[in-house]
């Protein structure tokens, strides 16, 4: 068996960009009880979802968030997707970025969303990332002891080419954080999580900030994993907490064996 133990921790947003780090530790010595191998974070947990405080809480890789979130994979020795947070490069310009490091710290993952999040549904959500944030401009696949990874930031996935190139790459876990707000979540979130767990056979993970009705951005929380077959492995409600959740890698090439869709393709089509 080749099994993967993936902690999900569903994290409230403070004001305080480095409280949000600060309260981490504590819920990774409770995760360490259930042996996780993985410990997964929410899009922007450390910064408040609102596009003026994208630059105001942005970081170069290597600073003092970074920094904390690496030496925490070292200290529990555990893979840690660092959800998503405001990153600047020596320009001025201000990403939405997801770093992941490996069980000794080093950083083996960066992805920079690259459809940013500019929508405007009729008497729900209106948001525009753009007008603060760059678009990233690659996809992201990475190597772990466990297999290869893919990684991309919630409104990435509502692009089946995207999840689709990270699965041809050879990812067999594609790992989301995420921040689906009242409009798009009852709607979207659990359909669009089985429908790429199905198309490409993989298992997905989709990692939520919890909901806080006194910030100006209500999160859908229900942070899930999905199975190769398209069952919901775990989902939590919308309250701040952690999930566990075991998989079984062996399952994606089981499936593929036994319905063959990537082979199937017609890729002249």
């Amino acid at each position: 068996m080749n099994k993967l133990t993936i902690a999900q921790l569903q994290t409230h947003v403070y004001s305080d960009k480095m409280e949000n780090i600060e309260m981490l530790t504590p819920l990774f010595w409770q995760v360490q009880a259930y042996h996780a191998d993985l410990v997964c974070l929410p899009e922007m947990f450390n910064c408040p979802y609102e596009t003026p405080n994208f630059p105001v809480y942005a970081e170069k890789e290597g600073g003092p968030v970074w920094t904390a979130l690496s030496r925490l994979a070292a200290k529990f020795h555990v893979y840690l997707s660092a959800g998503s947070v405001p990153e600047c490069d020596g320009e001025g310009r201000v990403y939405n970025t997801a770093y992941v490091f490996d069980r000794n710290g080093k950083q083996i993952a960066r992805h920079r969303k690259v459809h940013l999040f500019d929508i405007n549904v009729k008497g729900g959500q209106c948001f525009k990332e753009s007008d603060t944030l760059t678009a990233g401009d690659s996809a992201t696949v990475f190597d772990t002891e466990f297999g290869k990874m893919g990684l991309c930031i919630c409104y990435d996935f509502r692009f089946p080419e995207l999840a689709r190139r990270m699965a041809l790459e050879g990812a067999n876990v594609i790992l989301v954080p995420a921040a689906f707000n009242m409009t798009t979540g009852p709607a979207h979130w659990e359909v669009m999580f089985r429908s790429r767990a199905v198309d490409n056979q993989v298992f997905t993970v989709g990692t939520s900030p919890s909901r806080d009705m006194d910030s100006s951005y209500h999160a859908w929380g229900h942070s899930i994993v999905v199975s190769p077959w398209g069952t919901v492995l775990g989902q939590m409600d919308e309250k701040t907490g952690f999930q566990i959740t075991e998989i079984d890698l062996d399952e994606v090439g089981e499936i593929r064996e036994q319905l063959p869709l990537l082979k199937h393709r017609m890729e002249n089509l």
